[in-house]
């Protein structure tokens, strides 16, 4: 089992060592939808400490998107409100923590979604890092995101912004 486990830990270093910038900031997007869910399961469940585990990587990666546009320099225009929405995301999954609370959990899924869906639609439609302006305004209506992704990718508008800095791989590790 444990050459099992060696396999899979060589083969997500090495896809996390040679993804564009655009395939890990999905990456990163994937793992915390998967991780939000896992933990409001598990809050629904009664498992707080299954909850807690995945809530705290939940907010690992919410700091490394954090940190990556952060490193950007800021000069995309929607960078504040992305910055603004990480850091109520990393407040909101604190507090879902600590109060054992699904539905804030589920709450801050629904708004990761349309974000993950929007910058797969952004990397797809551009084949190039992408930052979705439009996403930030709407992220009650997903479509509308997905919208706006598409239109600035078919435009040649998407900027370059949000780079994953972590090519460890520890970030998409099962926690």
């Amino acid at each position: 089992m444990q050459n099992a486990a060696a396999a899979r830990a060589r083969f997500l270093a090495d896809a996390v060592a040679t993804a564009s910038p655009a395939k890990l900031l999905t990456m990163l997007y994937d793992r915390l939808v998967l991780d939000l869910s896992r933990a409001e399961r598990a809050q629904a469940a009664g498992d707080r400490s299954t909850a807690n585990a995945q809530l705290i990587h939940a907010q690992d990666v919410v700091s490394e998107l954090q940190r990556s546009l952060e490193a950007s320099g800021g000069t995309w225009a929607g960078a504040p409100g992305l910055l603004g929405l990480y850091a109520f995301l990393s407040s909101e999954l604190v507090e879902a923590n600590i109060t054992g609370d699904a539905a804030r959990t589920a709450s801050c899924r629904g708004l990761v979604e349309p974000l993950r869906d929007a910058w797969h639609e952004a990397a797809r439609t551009a084949g190039a890092p992408a930052a979705v302006p439009g996403a930030t305004a709407s992220l009650a209506q997903g479509a509308a995101a997905r919208s706006a992704a598409a239109g600035l990718a078919a435009t040649g508008a998407v900027p370059a912004v949000g780079i994953p800095t972590q090519r460890s791989g520890a970030l998409f590790v099962s926690a």
